[in-house]
C-alpha cells in the first residue's frame, strides 16, 4: 500500500513517543485528543511569533495525517483489499487551517454494510477527538456516479490523496473519476467558470465587500484554486508551479499567485485562530485585531485597519486581474481552440481574431508605446469586439513599465488619452478595463495612490478606485436610452451639457486625494489643474473641472445639512454655483457620487431632495442673483395658489385665513401649496375634542413615507413621535417641527424602512398611526423604551459624541455628530423636554454608521439659548446618549 502522505513535523508530533504510548493504553481518545490540542496549541504559538501560514497549513495537514493512520488501525485491519481511506478537497491538497473541516471519503469495492460497525465507529472517535470532519462512504461506481452529476464531487476526487488502505483501489477511483470517462476538460472548464460567475454575484462581482469574503469572494483563494483545477484536469498538472513549465504560467505571474495565495492564507489562519471556529470572512470584529498582528500602526498614512485592508483589496485586485486574464487564456486554449478564423487587420499594429482584439507583433507595446492607450480606442470604436485577447491583456501588464514621465509628456499619448474620454460609446468598459489591466494607474499616478484605499467606516462600502470607477460608470448611464427611465431629470440635462467629458474628468479626480491628509477636495482640485493644463484644455475648460472637483460635495452637504425651503438658503447656493452651466454639471456629479458610494446610500429622499434644491436654484438663477426672491413674497404666492386650490367659498375663507394667520409665515416657507391644501382640509374637518390629526402618505414628494401631525402643542411631542418610529425600525430622515400663534403644533416626519424605501405596507403605517394616535392623546409620559439592538456592524464605530451651538437671528441651530443607534432622536428629544427646549426644526442626516443631525432650537421664552443654557443642554445630552 503506497498512501500519499504529507510528512509530518517532528517539532509538533513525536510518533514514536506516541506510538508507544498508544501500545500501552487501554483507553486510546484522550491521547488522540492531548496530542491534536496540544499540537493546535504549537500551531498557534508559532503563528503569533510570526511563522508563514504556508508552512503551518502543511504541519498541521501532516499531524492529521498521521493521527488519522493510526485511528484507522484500531477499527480496520492495515491490509484489508476492500475499503480506503482518502483526504478530499482542500485537505486533499495538504492544506488544513486551524478549524478547516477535514474532508474524508471512506472508499470501498462494494456496499458498506460489512463494515457499519467499524465506520461508525471510526467517525465517532474523529469527531470525540476534536476532528471536524467531513465525510462521505461510496464504493467504486457510486463514486462515479455521485462525480458525474456533481462538479463538486468531482472537483473535490480530482484533488484525493490515498492515506491508508490498497493503492489499487486508489487508482481505480482516479481513472473512474478522470477526464477520460466523465468532465472532459471541455465541460470541466464551461462548468467551473459558471460556477464562479455565480459565486462572484453572490458578492455583486466586487472584491470590494466591507468585510469580503477571503474564501469565495472575487479574488479570493477559491479563484486562485480554480485556475488549479482547470489546470489539473486539461494539463494534468499536479500544482501551480507545473503550470510555468506548460508555458500557461510566467514565472511572474505564478510569483504573483503564490504571494497572494501566502498573504490570504495568513489572514484566514489568522481569522481561525482569533474566532475560535471556522470563518471565512474578514469582519470588523477581527480587522483590527489582524490589522495589530500584521504590526501596522494608526499614523500619517491612516488607521493601522485601512493601511492593512489596503494592501488585502490590492493583492485580492491582482489576484482578480490575473484570475480573469489566466480563465480567458484557458477559453481560447480548451473552448476556441477548434474553431478556425482568419484575423481582421484592424490598422498596423492590432488585429481582431474570433471577436477578441490581439496585437500583430509581440514586441508592439516596445516599438509603439503609445499603442497603450490606442486598444482602448480601437476597442471603442469596434464595439463588435468582445474584448481583449488573453496574450495580448499580458502583454499590455507586462508593459506598464513604458507609461513613465516621458511618455506621459508625450503629445500623442496625452491627445490619445483625451480623444478617449471624448468618444463617448464605449467609454465606460474601455475604462475599467485600462483600470483593471494597470494603465490608468500607471498613466495618472495620483489615481495609483488610491488603489485599495479603504475608508474604515459603513458609509463609503466600496474602495476608491472602484468608487471613481463606479461614479463614471453611473454618469456614462445618464446617456444611455435605455436607461432613461431610471433618471429622467440626470438623462434630460446630460443631453443639455456642452462637453461631456469635462464632467468624466470630474468625476475621475474627485476623490484622488483621498488618503493623503488635509482636504481631500481642494488637493485633487490641483491635481486635476495640472491634468487639465497639460492636455491642453481652456482656461475656462479647466476652472470648470477644478470648480467641480473642489465643490463636489457642496450641493448634497447644502441639502442634507440646511433647510432648502428657506429663500435665502437657496440664494446663497445659486451664489455660490454662479450659473446654470456650473449647476448641471454639479447636479450630475452629486447624483452619480452619491450612487456610487453604496447601492444603499441611494434613496428616493435624497433623490427629492437634490431635486427640490435643483429647480429651487434654477428658479434663483432665471430671477437674477442681484434680485432674490425675499420670504414675504414667497409666503404671498404659495398662500395665493393654496386658496386658489381650495376654491372655497366666504364663509369657508375666513375659517381658513384664521387657521392661516396662526400659522405664521414659516409655515409658508416649508410647505408647496397641494401640501398646505392637504393640511388644510384635515384640521378644518376635524373636531378639537378628536385631535391629533394624523396623515400619512406613502410617498411624498419628498421621497420617503410621510406624516403629518397637529395636535395641541407638548414639549415631549418630538421624543414620543421619534421613538414610535424608532421602535417600528423607521429611519426618520427629516422632521419639520411648527408652532401656531394659538398653541398648536404641526410636526411633518419623513422617514425610511430599514432598507432605505418609503413604507408602502398599510399594515404597518396602520400600527404606526394607532401607536401615535393613542400616545398623543397623553403626551406627558415619558417615550416608550426603544428595544431595537445596535447592528453588529455598527458596534465597530461607537465615534465619540460632539455638540456644537452656533446662533443666527432668531434661534440656536445645535449640532450632534454621533453614531447612529435605535432611538437616538427620542433620546434628544427626551433631553429637550427635560430641559424645557422648543423644537423647531430638524435635518437629520446618516452617514452609514455617523450622524450629523442639526436642530434649530429656543428656549421657553422662544428666545436663542444663552452661553449657561447651552453648556447645561450639551452635558445633558452626552450624558444620555453614553448611557
Amino acid at each position: 500500500m503506497t498512501a500519499s502522505l504529507v510528512p509530518v513535523d517532528a517539532d509538533l508530533f513525536n510518533t514514536e513517543a506516541f506510538d508507544t504510548a498508544l501500545q500501552e493504553t487501554d483507553s486510546p481518545l484522550p491521547l488522540f485528543r492531548d496530542a491534536l490540542q496540544s499540537a493546535h496549541e504549537e500551531l498557534a504559538r508559532r503563528f503569533y511569533a510570526g511563522r508563514a501560514a504556508t508552512e503551518l497549513v502543511t504541519s498541521r495537514a501532516g499531524l492529521i495525517d498521521t493521527l488519522l493512520q493510526r485511528a484507522w488501525t484500531l477499527y480496520f485491519e492495515p491490509g484489508d483489499p476492500g475499503i480506503a481511506l482518502l483526504a478530499v478537497g482542500g485537505y486533499g491538497r495538504g492544506e488544513l487551517h486551524p478549524a478547516s473541516d477535514v474532508d474524508l471519503m471512506l472508499l470501498l469495492t462494494e456496499a458498506p454494510e460489512p463494515y457499519h460497525t467499524a465506520i461508525e465507529g471510526f467517525l465517532t472517535f474523529l469527531w470525540d477527538m476534536g476532528l471536524e470532519v467531513g465525510q462521505s462512504v461510496r464504493t467504486l461506481d457510486e463514486c462515479q456516479q455521485e462525480a458525474a452529476r456533481d462538479i463538486t464531487v468531482a472537483t473535490n476526487l480530482q484533488e484525493a490523496r490515498l492515506l491508508i488502505g490498497p493503492s489499487a483501489l486508489f487508482e481505480q477511483q482516479k481513472a473512474l473519476c478522470g477526464p477520460q470517462q466523465i468532465w472532459p476538460s471541455r465541460e470541466f472548464f464551461e462548468a467551473k467558470l459558471r460556477e464562479q460567475e455565480q459565486r462572484h454575484d453572490k458578492f455583486n462581482d466586487t472584491a470590494y465587500n466591507l468585510e469580503p469574503n477571503i474564501k469565495e469572494g472575487p479574488g479570493g483563494l477559491r479563484d486562485i484554486q480554480i485556475i488549479g483545477w482547470v489546470a489539473k484536469r486539461h494539463y494534468n498538472a499536479g500544482s501551480l508551479s507545473q503550470l510555468v513549465d506548460h508555458g500557461f504560467l510566467t514565472v511572474n505571474e505564478y510569483r504573483t499567485l503564490h504571494e497572494g495565495q501566502a498573504f490570504l492564507w495568513q489572514v484566514r489562519f489568522g481569522l481561525h485562530l482569533i474566532a475560535g471556529r471556522r470563518e471565512d470572512r474578514l469582519l470588523f470584529d477581527h480587522q483590527r485585531e489582524l490589522a495589530r498582528h500584521f504590526g501596522y500602526r494608526d499614523n500619517f498614512k491612516g488607521l493601522a485597519v485601512e493601511q492593512f485592508m489596503k494592501q488585502y483589496y490590492r493583492t485580492i485586485m491582482e489576484l482578480s486581474r490575473l484570475n480573469e486574464m489566466l480563465l480567458q487564456l484557458f477559453k481560447e486554449e480548451i473552448l476556441l481552440a477548434e474553431e478556425q478564423a482568419e484575423p481582421v487587420s484592424l490598422n498596423r499594429r492590432f488585429q481582431a481574431r474570433k471577436g477578441y482584439l490581439e496585437v500583430k507583433e509581440e514586441n508592439v507595446f516596445v516599438q509603439y508605446p503609445f499603442a497603450l492607450l490606442e486598444i482602448f480606442l480601437l476597442l471603442m470604436q469596434h464595439p463588435e469586439l468582445k474584448g481583449v485577447r488573453a496574450n495580448t491583456i499580458r502583454l499590455i501588464r507586462d508593459h506598464t513599465y513604458l507609461i513613465d514621465t516621458e511618455f506621459r509628456a508625450d503629445l500623442r499619448n496625452r491627445s490619445l488619452f483625451m480623444e478617449i474620454l471624448r468618444y463617448g460609446h464605449g467609454f465606460t468598459h474601455a475604462l475599467r478595463r485600462m483600470y483593471l489591466y494597470g494603465v490608468l494607474a500607471a498613466y495618472l499616478p495620483v489615481f495609483g495612490r488610491i488603489v485599495g484605499q479603504m475608508q474604515h467606516d459603513l458609509f463609503h462600502v466600496y474602495t476608491v478606485d472602484e468608487h471613481t470607477v463606479m461614479v463614471i460608470r453611473n454618469l456614462r448611464r445618464f446617456t444611455v436610452p435605455e436607461y432613461f427611465h431610471e433618471f429622467p431629470l440626470c438623462s434630460e440635462i446630460m443631453q443639455r451639457i456642452p462637453k461631456q467629458e469635462l464632467l468624466l474628468l470630474a468625476a475621475l479626480f474627485h476623490d484622488v486625494a483621498k488618503g493623503r491628509g488635509g482636504d481631500h477636495s481642494t488637493l485633487g482640485a490641483a491635481d486635476a489643474r495640472e491634468f487639465c493644463k497639460n492636455h491642453g484644455l481652456s482656461n475656462y475648460d479647466t476652472k470648470l473641472v477644478v470648480w467641480l472637483v473642489k465643490n463636489h460635495l457642496l450641493m448634497s452637504s447644502t441639502a442634507q445639512r440646511k433647510d432648502i425651503s428657506d429663500p435665502d438658503i437657496v440664494h446663497e447656493f445659486a451664489e455660490q454655483v454662479g450659473d446654470l452651466v456650473h449647476l448641471n454639471y454639479l447636479y450630475l456629479l452629486t447624483v452619480a457620487d452619491i450612487r456610487g458610494t453604496s447601492e444603499h446610500v441611494w434613496n428616493s429622499w435624497k433623490d427629492a431632495l437634490l431635486q427640490e434644491l435643483y429647480h429651487a436654484t434654477v428658479r434663483a438663477l432665471r430671477r437674477g442673483l442681484k434680485n432674490p426672491l425675499v420670504q414675504s413674497e414667497l409666503v404671498r404666492e404659495r398662500r395665493q395658489a393654496a386658496a386658489e386650490l381650495l376654491e372655497s367659498d366666504d364663509e369657508h375663507n375666513v375659517l381658513i385665513n384664521q387657521l392661516w394667520d396662526n400659522l405664521g409665515d414659516e409655515y409658508f416657507l416649508r410647505y408647496f401649496p397641494d401640501e398646505i391644501v392637504w393640511h388644510t382640509q384635515a384640521i378644518l374637518n376635524t373636531d378639537l375634542e378628536d385631535l391629533p390629526v394624523i396623515l400619512f402618505r406613502e410617498q411624498s414628494r419628498r421621497g420617503g413615507t410621510e406624516i403629518f401631525i397637529y395636535t395641541r402643542d407638548h414639549p415631549n411631542l418630538f421624543a414620543l413621535i421619534t421613538s414610535v418610529l424608532s421602535q417600528a425600525g423607521m429611519t426618520v430622515v427629516d422632521a419639520r417641527i411648527l408652532a401656531s400663534r394659538d398653541g398648536y403644533t404641526l410636526d411633518t416626519f419623513q422617514f425610511l424602512d430599514s432598507s432605505g424605501e418609503p413604507v408602502r405596507d398599510n399594515q404597518r403605517n396602520s400600527e404606526i398611526r394607532n401607536k401615535l394616535y393613542h400616545l398623543l392623546r397623553h403626551p406627558g409620559q415619558e417615550a416608550p423604551e426603544i428595544t431595537r439592538r445596535l447592528p453588529r456592524q455598527a458596534k465597530h464605530f461607537k465615534i465619540p459624541t460632539e455638540i456644537h451651538f452656533e446662533d443666527d437671528s432668531e434661534r440656536t441651530i445645535m449640532q450632534v455628530k454621533t453614531y447612529d443607534r435605535p432611538g437616538l432622536l427620542s433620546n434628544i428629544g427626551s433631553v429637550f423636554y427635560t430641559h424645557d427646549i422648543q423644537l423647531h426644526n430638524a435635518k437629520i442626516a446618516t452617514f452609514g454608521e455617523r450622524v450629523e443631525d442639526i436642530f434649530e432650537i429656543t428656549s421657553s421664552d422662544d428666545r436663542p439659548l444663552n452661553a449657561e443654557q447651552k453648556e447645561t443642554l450639551r452635558l445633558s445630552t452626552l450624558e444620555e446618549l453614553e448611557e
